[in-house]
């Protein structure tokens, strides 16, 4: 037995031990706030970022990449992971998570300018990015290095699974879709662990935004506008 799973089953119990009484209220059903879609990197802690320790607050979805596209013999749907809170549990906000450096829009990245490839279920799943990055991977500005490059596409991906959202007949209209970027590389020059958003319901002018978010106006940030 390695010893990596006797740690995890000590936390559990310390766990556990913490959370007796916190399961009275959610045990039967679950209306969570937020659904938020973050990417499934280790470095992306999806609850502790929000500082929840309520069970039944927030429902959380993770994959590489932070999609919301699921591939059907039909076409792109929403993902059910997504999708199941919103239509099932009264949901009426998603987040999407991307982050700082991520992983997936790397490997999607050197596979559509190099021709990189990888074990099929990762191609799998960056097969389902790269329609939705292709055409940033051609806008990007020509002066930037590689790690801005690819945090540069960390917006572009974030603001095209909200555009997806919102473009889709399953999500009605009055859900609220934001986009965030989660940094813990000093991308954005905040504290490492902050959330900056980049895009609420399709718009994604920083001006903009803080004017009529004035209460999160801080919080609004991006490395491009394009």
């Amino acid at each position: 037995m390695r010893r990596a799973l006797v740690d995890l089953l000590q936390r559990n119990a310390e766990h556990a031990e913490t959370f007796q009484s916190k399961f009275d209220d959610v045990q039967d059903a679950q209306h969570p706030d937020v659904v938020t879609v973050c990417c499934s990197d280790s470095r992306v802690l999806q609850d502790h970022i929000w500082g929840n320790d309520e069970p039944g607050d927030i429902f959380t979805c993770g994959n590489i990449g932070n999609r919301v596209v699921q591939r059907t013999e039909g076409g792109d749907v929403v993902s059910g992971d997504v999708l199941y809170p919103v239509a099932h549990t009264g949901t009426e906000t998603i987040v999407v998570v991307g982050h700082s450096g991520c992983g997936a829009v790397t490997a999607t990245y050197d596979a559509l300018t190099d021709g990189l490839s990888d074990a099929p279920g990762i191609e799998h799943c960056l097969d389902v990015l790269k329609p939705y990055l292709e055409p940033g991977v051609h806008e990007l500005p020509s002066d930037l290095d590689r790690t801005g490059a690819i945090n540069h596409l960390v917006e572009y991906n974030v603001d095209r699974q909200v555009e997806f959202l919102l473009d889709s007949d399953e999500i009605a209209d009055d859900v609220d879709v934001v986009g965030v970027v989660y940094d813990f590389q000093d991308v954005y020059g905040g504290r490492r662990g902050e959330v900056h958003v980049v895009n609420v319901d399709g718009e994604t002018s920083v001006e903009t935004l803080r004017e009529e978010y004035p209460d999160i106006a801080s919080r609004v940030d991006r490395l491009w506008e394009y």
